[in-house]
């Protein structure tokens, strides 16, 4: 019995002793940044920035590897089904990792027991406008134009359970309007559709909408986050009006689940490492975005908080991705 446990413990050191060992080694081969959405997308933007960071960094190859398809899913699946050695981990949304499973019947990995949270990317707001020919310029103003035509107007959304679609679900709940929602493929036709009054107004990614706000095409009427957007300091944050209403399309980096914590711990501190460098940092404020690295424990906290924050918005108004 004393051997027996003698060379369990043996094991157990030497299992401890080769995953720190093999922590402080990485990365020692190429690894594979997975962006689960298109080329060209904010996900694919903070991709490779802290690919090309990690690559100067250490030396070794970190390639980008979109792979786009169910609002993120496909790609989140890559990773979740990846070997938890470090060689593989992706950026990916509030949908695959917190709201997926309050709209799926059925998904192909569990985020809680799938994957490995390293760290929070970075926060972006989602910018509520409004087509110019609704004649309005302010929240109060819109709210107005609203209850005075319940059903009457139209909103654009990017998915079901998107940010954007829970807080105009969330606005329209609190002010006690009514608001048709229109989906659209993406965030630029989402916004087109608003500029040219194919619908009246949307809470759309930022830097989607920038392009129209700078072009004076649409009206900015308010950012979701909790404070205003440093590029846009004249509009207000909807919080300002409705203090319940918050909300960031972040963005995190996750592993496969089983990744050992020293290799996650690794991992996290060098994204965060990125991230925080100055360059990195104006670079991304002008595409509104903020960087905001932590560590594992961390970015997990923040993950169950962003369910605890939009479950009963999306239960109470049973909204569902299933058709």
């Amino acid at each position: 019995m004393k051997k027996t446990l003698f060379t369990t413990a043996c094991f157990a050191i030497l299992a401890t002793a080769t995953t720190v060992a093999y922590a402080q080694e990485w990365p020692s081969r190429t690894t594979t940044v997975v962006n689960p959405f298109s080329a060209g997308t904010t996900t694919d933007t903070v991709a490779r920035v802290v690919a090309e960071g990690l690559q100067k960094k250490f030396g070794t190859p970190f390639i980008v590897d979109s792979r786009p398809g169910a609002g993120g899913m496909i790609g989140t699946t890559l990773v979740a089904r990846a070997q938890p050695d470090g060689s593989t981990f992706g950026v990916s949304i509030a949908g695959p990792l917190v709201h997926n499973p309050l709209l799926y019947k059925s998904m192909a990995y569990d985020p809680a027991k799938d994957l490995t949270p390293l760290t929070l990317g970075v926060h972006q707001p989602c910018l509520l406008i409004a087509s110019k020919a609704l004649g309005v310029k302010t929240l109060p103003e819109l709210i107005e134009v609203l209850k005075k035509n319940p059903g009457k107007y139209n909103y654009s959304y990017v998915g079901n359970g998107s940010l954007g679609h829970l807080v105009m679900t969330l606005l329209a709940n609190k002010s006690g309007t009514q608001v048709v929602p229109v989906m659209y493929a993406g965030a630029v036709q989402a916004t087109t559709a608003v500029m040219t009054n194919e619908v009246q107004m949307g809470c759309l990614p930022a830097q989607a909408t920038m392009a129209q706000v700078r072009g004076n095409n649409v009206v900015p009427i308010a950012v979701s986050t909790a404070d205003r957007a440093s590029l846009l300091p004249d509009v207000p944050a909807l919080r300002e009006f409705y203090p319940e209403i918050v909300g960031s399309a972040w963005m995190g980096f996750v592993g496969p689940g089983g990744m050992p914590p020293a290799l996650a711990e690794r991992i996290s501190a060098a994204i965060g490492e990125v991230l925080r460098q100055p360059h990195v940092v104006e670079l991304l404020r002008q595409q509104l975005m903020q960087p905001a690295p932590g560590t594992p424990v961390q970015f997990k906290a923040f993950m169950q908080e962003e369910l605890a924050r939009w479950k009963p918005v999306i239960v109470d108004n049973k909204i569902t991705a299933d058709q």
